[in-house]
């Protein structure tokens, strides 16, 4: 099924066919006025250079003047073997269809309401046969079937023509496009861009995402500069110091060689606060039961930190490098990875 968009906004347009695979564009008068275009052919001349192929009105009372316009838009520079002109149906469409197509001009019939009109275009040789659904369905007409009459029609009798479903709404008119068969649909921009958009893809998504992450990356790779460290002379006062000044929650205690020994966290600080009262204020590291603090070396990978942080239920945990601390992995930057 070929892909077109449906659009005047030149600005939508250069983003969409960055795609690279939109097989072209149809715009109206309609859509030109509201984007508030004022030369046409110009319009149409920058377009005809943006997409592989343009679709176009040529109007005109009698099907003379249709093919004259036709001409006289060409006559502008654009390609036929890459411009198709569309047509509204009737019958004088018909006969400048066939006058057209006689001189190897495509032609789209569109603003087809019934089988009748899609019929009398593909006599005529039309390229397209155009049914603005979205149009039809506002107005109370069964566009679905009429897509589907049309479909197998072109099968049936083996027409060159080529069923177009346009005037989308939604992503459904989509959905119905494909099961119904028909050879061409041209979709706004606001539709198009979200036809891949589905929850539970990016939910597993994410998953892979995240346990690449927890496969491939270090620890080393993910903690930041923050590295407050504090010696065993240090006073609890110094500790909290230590944290204000890196905004963190705790505090790395090492021995006179730099070796880890010990972790001073807000929440000993409040503990202690409770059972010894501002007496904690004046009191050393050397002066607490320092225990060796969860610590992961900075070469293991992450799978091994968030098995800690899950099993441990922590936040933090020291990062070391031949047991000596380079830096602090908070729980708080798994989350920004949105690995937890």
């Amino acid at each position: 099924m070929e892909l077109y968009l449906d659009s005047a906004d030149i600005n939508e347009i250069e983003e969409a066919f960055k795609l690279g695979f939109i097989d072209g564009l149809t715009t109206t008068p309609t859509f030109m006025h509201r984007h508030g275009i004022t030369d046409i052919d110009g319009a149409i001349v920058k377009l005809s250079k943006m997409v592989p192929v343009l679709m176009i009105e040529a109007l005109g009372d009698t099907a003379e003047e249709i093919v004259a316009e036709a001409k006289r838009l060409l006559s502008l520079g654009l390609d036929k073997k890459k411009t198709v002109f569309k047509i509204p149906a009737s019958l004088i469409a018909a006969q400048a269809c066939k006058m057209l197509r006689e001189e190897g001009m495509m032609v789209n019939i569109h603003l087809v309401y019934n089988i009748q009109q899609a019929y009398m275009a593909m006599a005529a040789g039309a390229t397209y046969v155009c049914v603005l659904v979205g149009r039809m369905q506002d107005q109370g007409y069964d566009a679905l079937k009429l897509v589907d009459d049309c479909v197998k029609l072109v099968n049936k009798y083996n027409y060159d023509t080529k069923i177009m479903f346009s005037s989308v709404r939604h992503p459904e008119h989509v959905k119905n496009a494909i099961e119904l068969g028909a050879q061409n649909i041209t979709i706004p921009w606001n539709i198009m861009k979200n036809l891949n958009n589905n929850n539970f893809t990016e939910i597993g998504t994410q998953q892979f995402v995240n346990h690449t992450r927890q496969m491939t990356l270090k620890v080393g790779e993910v903690i930041g500069s923050k590295n407050p460290t504090i010696g065993l002379d240090a006073k609890v006062t110094d500790a909290t110091v230590e944290m204000t000044k890196y905004g963190t929650g705790a505090v790395s205690v090492i021995d006179a060689d730099g070796n880890l020994v010990g972790i001073f966290t807000d929440g000993d600080l409040r503990r202690h606060m409770n059972s010894d009262g501002e007496k904690i204020l004046t009191m050393k590291m050397s002066d607490l039961d320092m225990k060796m603090p969860i610590n992961v070396d900075i070469d293991a990978k992450l799978y091994e930190a968030v098995s800690i942080f899950k099993d441990k239920q922590v936040d933090n945990i020291i990062a070391v490098s031949n047991g000596k601390p380079v830096g602090m992995l908070d729980v708080q930057d798994l989350v920004k990875l949105e690995i937890l």
